[in-house]
């Protein structure tokens, strides 16, 4: 493994000499605009294996992207490679359906340290609920971002974090009358702590995500940031996010592909060849809002 054959693979040529703020937010930026966040392995009848040496191969050598598990491990590599102070940490993501934080840990996050503070970290999480910067770990500021405003809260050792998003105006090709200016949400995302962990703490997980009924099961997803929004493809459903195109508005453009859109797409836009063949799903009919969590 190389920390410049993945500064390749994220297109980054500036400096990392410093581990200060302004490395971390420019490292971060490339990355996550680079490597999608995707699940299509279990899409393709290829199973997904929690080691470092496995995912890099995948995301630096292969282009693939990955889920939280495989994105934030490459990441916490790279981080600790070049000299920051970083630590993985365990995330309960919320659950719409039942208003709730999942019980169990199911996502991963890191904290980085700088000068004496603490950021939050995460370039695992996808579509439109993915940072661009860091997050400071200080409870109750709103902290915007080109995305929307993102903030953090504290209750006896736990923090939570949300996200207020801007109003969408929709719009269908297979609908071209369709405009929905939707209102302004705030939505939670996830639950964590700060006790540090390993990615040995989540194999059970990875194994899980990828044999039990989820979300994850009922869509294939490949998201991907942009300069000024995001890409989603999930099953045949493929949407283009503009933030902020209007004052408070973000602009939705959504679109129906065919079996061969899909592949020329993953293609095309996310820069992803598949060894095996994708079998697209996007099972509907889920909680409105699990179903947006892409």
């Amino acid at each position: 493994m190389n920390i410049q054959e993945y500064f390749s693979r994220i297109s980054y040529d500036g400096s990392h000499k410093d581990a200060d703020l302004k490395t971390l937010t420019a490292i971060f930026q490339h990355h996550i605009r680079a490597i999608p966040f995707e699940n299509l392995s279990m899409h393709c009848g290829e199973s997904i294996y929690l080691d470092l040496e496995r995912t890099y191969n995948k995301i630096v050598r292969k282009k693939r992207g990955g889920w939280c598990l495989e994105n934030n491990y490459l990441l916490f590599w790279a981080l600790q490679r070049i000299g920051y102070d970083v630590c993985i940490l365990g995330g309960n993501s919320y659950n719409p359906a039942e208003r709730t934080y999942k019980a169990d840990m199911d996502h991963v996050l890191l904290k980085v340290v700088i000068d004496g503070k603490s950021y939050i970290v995460d370039s695992g999480f996808g579509g439109t609920y993915q940072m661009w910067q860091p997050v400071l770990l200080v409870s109750g500021q709103d902290q915007p971002q080109v995305p929307g405003i993102f903030r953090l809260t504290e209750d006896n050792g736990t923090w939570y974090l949300e996200k207020i998003k801007r109003k969408h105006c929709i719009t269908d090709q297979s609908d071209p009358s369709a405009d929905n200016p939707g209102m302004k949400e705030i939505r939670k995302m996830h639950s964590f702590t700060l006790e540090p962990r390993d990615m040995n703490d989540f194999q059970e997980l990875n194994w899980i995500l990828q044999t039990s009924d989820n979300l994850l099961h009922k869509k294939s997803i490949c998201t991907l940031q942009t300069t000024d929004g995001v890409c989603n493809l999930v099953g045949w459903t493929f949407t283009e996010v503009k933030y902020n195109y209007m004052e408070d508005m973000d602009m939705v453009k959504i679109t129906t592909l065919t079996d061969e859109e899909v592949e020329k797409t993953l293609k095309d836009t996310f820069n992803i060849i598949l060894e095996n063949k994708l079998k697209p799903v996007n099972i509907r009919g889920l909680p409105p809002n699990l179903a947006d969590m892409v």
